[in-house]
C-alpha cells in the first residue's frame, strides 16, 4: 500500500523555521515527483513547491527564498525546510508524488504561524 507518512508541522512564532519530512512508501521513489501543497481555511489547496526525480526544484512565488524543498532518494524522504515563517503560512500541509501516471497525498499537517 502507498503510504505517505509526514512529520514536522506544529506551531511556530512567526520568524520562526520547522522542517516537514515525508517518507514514502509502496511507490518507486526515483519515478516520482514529489511535492509540498497547503491548504488555508476558506481557500484551495495550492503548491509550495516541487522537486522532480532530477532534482529541479519549483516555488511559489510566495515562499521563494524562504523555504527549500530537497529529497533523499536513499530513504525515499522529501523535506520542506521552512524559514522566515509568517503567519499567513498557517494552513494544512500535503505531501504528493506524482509519477505522471498516478497520484497520491499525505495525510495533511497542521503548520501554525502565530504573531
Amino acid at each position: 500500500q502507498v503510504q505517505l507518512v509526514e512529520s514536522g508541522g506544529g506551531l511556530v512564532q512567526a520568524g520562526g523555521s520547522l522542517r516537514l519530512s515525508c517518507a514514502a512508501s509502496g511507490i518507486i521513489f526515483n519515478a516520482n515527483t514529489m511535492g509540498w501543497y497547503r491548504q488555508a481555511p476558506g481557500k484551495q489547496r495550492e503548491l509550495v513547491a516541487t522537486i522532480t526525480t532530477g532534482g529541479r526544484t519549483n516555488y511559489a512565488d510566495s515562499v521563494k527564498g524562504r523555504f527549500t524543498i530537497s529529497r533523499d532518494n536513499a530513504k525515499n524522504t522529501v523535506y520542506l525546510q521552512m524559514n522566515s515563517l509568517k503567519p499567513e503560512d498557517t494552513a494544512v500541509y500535503y505531501c504528493n508524488a506524482d509519477s505522471f501516471l498516478r497520484t497520491h497525498w499525505g495525510q495533511g499537517t497542521q503548520v501554525t504561524v502565530s504573531s
